[in-house]
């Protein structure tokens, strides 16, 4: 299947000064498939050593007793029977089980420069290792981050564009140019671009599931596929190396983000998950799983915003789960609910909201909100170049109530309601209305470094 992530890929390797890179991400995001199966088989074919730090003991073992580059690679080279070189990608699998490669990645940039790395794993046991293994603890291999020293990027679960990319090219194709070219899909291409994301929003992200979910054309058996992964995240809580009593938090915390949205307020309230428990209760494991992208927090803005924006000491929060897939099988919601002609009335607006925030997410962006006086909100708001763009999210076609209360106490350069309602731009009201289907592109937009004014252009309709 085809990644977006492939290009920042393809960025690294072109680039004449570049690091050795990480690949972060959650489980079964595909970090493997794009690094190996996809960029490796493409750009380096025959001329990559691939090695699952789970699975090869002796050569996990020699990494962890030295960060010495120049020893690595002459271990590497004689084990695997290839010479290493500028030619050779040399790539490091599940590396949280070896952290000291991490640490020998500050001598490969030193030393071997011209020798591309990937290593790739998870960021929390990574993390955490680094904060646990401390001066006098009786551990020799000390874990030093190489801080500097090299690249990074985060691989998240497939997003609504890469998941039509994948399960229907021609409508990807004809969604992109109308967007491209700033103009509204005839109505029954919109019908059918909106099919897609209710089935986006029942399958997900996690590449598993789309990959049975297009090969066999069936909702069910990439729901059973939702199951397994989920129960592999409940039990992956282990992994995380604390108390088993904070281990029963993170899960608890992790099977309950839909019931902390599906309430009126919308934000974390820690005693509907444990009776007088307090937010800092749980404050350690909302780092572990916001870490592991597993879950996704955004954090509330008061009445009037100043930039840059960032959360307040004092700030509420809500949080979205990492796939939307998991978050609509957690629902317990009817699988049929998602393609029934009753589905405007059975899914909640949270369905809704928690794809928009995966989609700001994997384009780069922090999570805020906005809630002012008299129950007004606005579910997101981007900070762009400098600009600020309140973000309105409605399940059906709805209407923008909360942002003369906004506009009361903030300037911004475009509100952006996303709804069911095809592709139009007021500019009286400075009211881009775009299509759920439009999100991702977006998103895109919004953290283009120069400014990219996606709404400038055919905007009379």
């Amino acid at each position: 299947m085809e990644r977006i992530a492939l290009q920042n890929l393809i960025d690294w390797n072109n680039n004449e000064r570049k690091k050795p890179l990480i690949v972060w991400g959650a489980r079964q995001v595909g970090k493997t498939y794009l690094v190996k199966d996809i960029f490796a088989e493409t750009y380096y074919k025959n001329h990559y050593i691939y090695i699952d730090c789970k699975i090869e003991d002796e050569i996990r073992t020699f990494c962890s007793g030295t960060a010495n580059a120049t020893k690595i690679i002459e271990y590497i080279s004689l084990r695997k029977g290839k010479q290493i070189n500028e030619k050779t990608l040399l790539i490091f699998d599940e590396v949280q089980e070896c952290p000291n490669i991490i640490s020998s990645l500050k001598y490969f940039c030193q030393d071997y420069r011209q020798i591309p790395v990937i290593a790739t794993g998870s960021m929390v046991r990574i993390k955490l290792q680094r904060e646990t293994r401390k001066p006098g603890s009786g551990n020799n291999d000390k874990f030093l981050f190489p801080v500097g020293k090299i690249n990074q990027i985060t691989v998240y679960p497939m997003t609504f564009d890469e998941f039509l990319m994948n399960s229907n090219e021609m409508l990807y194709n004809a969604v992109k140019k109308a967007y491209d070219n700033k103009q509204p899909l005839e109505s029954q291409v919109h019908e059918l671009a909106l099919e897609q994301v209710y089935k986006y929003l029942l399958v997900g992200g996690m590449p598993e599931a789309v990959e049975i979910y297009i090969d066999e054309e069936n909702l069910l058996e990439a729901r059973e596929i939702l199951t397994v992964l989920y129960d592999n995240y409940l039990s992956d809580m282990d992994l995380y190396q604390a108390s088993q009593k904070a281990v029963l938090r993170s899960r608890t915390l992790f099977q309950n983000i839909y019931k902390e949205l599906n309430k009126e307020s919308k934000n974390f309230s820690p005693g509907l998950i444990e009776k007088r428990s307090k937010t800092r209760d749980f404050a350690t494991s909302i780092q572990w799983l916001t870490m592991a992208h597993v879950i996704n927090q955004s954090f509330g803005l008061k009445e009037h915003i100043t930039l840059p924006l960032m959360p307040d000491s004092e700030s509420t929060f809500r949080l979205f789960l990492g796939d939307i897939g998991m978050f609509s099988y957690q629902s317990g919601i009817n699988a049929a609910s998602f393609i029934s002609s009753e589905r405007e009335n059975t899914l909640s607006g949270i369905f809704f909201e928690n794809f928009v925030a995966n989609e700001l997410i994997a384009k780069g962006h922090k999570l805020f909100y906005w809630r002012g006086k008299a129950y007004a909100e606005l579910e997101f708001i981007v900070e762009s170049n400098n600009k600020l763009y309140p973000i309105d999210v409605k399940k059906g076609r709805g209407t923008l109530n909360s942002l003369e209360k906004f506009s009361n106490h903030n300037q911004f350069e475009c509100a952006i309601k996303v709804s069911k309602n095809n592709y139009s731009y007021d500019s009286k009201q400075k009211l881009l209305t775009i299509p759920f289907y439009f999100m991702p592109f977006v998103a895109a937009d919004l953290a283009a470094p120069n400014g990219n004014i996606f709404f400038a252009r055919n905007t009379n309709f």
